[in-house]
């Protein structure tokens, strides 16, 4: 069959699901699981410091076909234990539900990296996904100055509630870099994510790879440093922090 990397034909946007990528083997992107990462195009955020910026436009260039990566991942089943839908922001796509409901019918396990930019689709796809990677880029008042995005704070933080609510296994991650995230900003977000019962909180560092803003990228050697007396304090709120880079 085609290699499911070959840009095989441009999907319709209302149809299939548009895919900009796939990573077919990761056990970094599912907490203790190996797994295929479908890359899914299109994003209504634009934030400063992304690392995929080729997969913001609604219609990507280079777009892979759904229907022959789902038949490559039969051929996957018994070596993969699940299938992770990234992006951009996944939940962006109409098609993310029926794709996802195909791949668990499949045999496995669903997870999703999302932002939380459309909480009522979100909310839809809960009861078939069986991991969240939520993306928690800052407290209320900072958002706006990391995603481009008025009030996207909103669908992040409801995001948060629905997934706890659902009672799905989920992981809460903030980006940090000093320019966005300060001690300062971060400390803030800790207390907010105490008054929401998050226990467990990753911080991923700043990555130059794929960014494409001059200011974060001149800025690189500014990328916050986590010294043990800030982690400290972070975990005075969140009881379990982990620093991935």
């Amino acid at each position: 069959m085609n290699d499911p990397f070959t840009p095989l034909m441009k999907a319709p946007l209302s149809s299939a699901l548009r895919v900009g990528g796939l990573v077919p083997f990761t056990a970094t992107d599912y907490p203790d699981t190996l797994a295929a990462v479908v890359f899914c195009q299109g994003c209504p955020w634009r934030c400063s410091y992304c690392h995929n910026p080729h997969l913001i436009p609604t219609q990507g260039e280079h777009l892979l076909d759904w229907p022959t990566i789902s038949e490559w991942l039969e051929t996957r089943r018994g070596l993969l234990d699940a299938v992770v839908f990234s992006g951009g922001e996944p939940t962006a796509q109409p098609a993310l539900l029926k794709a996802v409901t195909a791949t668990r019918a499949q045999g496995f396990q669903i997870g999703l990296h999302t932002g939380g930019a459309y909480p009522r689709r979100l909310q839809t796809l809960l009861p078939h996904l069986d991991w969240v990677g939520l993306d928690i880029k800052a407290s209320p008042a900072g958002y706006a100055r990391v995603t481009g995005v008025a009030d996207s704070e909103l669908g992040a933080f409801k995001a948060l509630t629905l997934i706890q609510r659902a009672g799905v296994p989920f992981e809460v991650r903030t980006t940090i870099h000093g320019a966005l995230t300060p001690p300062e900003e971060l400390q803030t977000l800790a207390a907010i994510l105490n008054e929401r019962g998050v226990m467990h909180w990753v911080l991923q560092r700043f990555r130059a790879q794929g960014c494409d803003n001059e200011e974060l990228l001149a800025r690189a050697d500014e990328a916050l440093i986590l010294d043990e007396a800030l982690l400290q304090a972070l975990r005075e709120f969140v009881p379990q922090i982990d620093v991935r880079h």
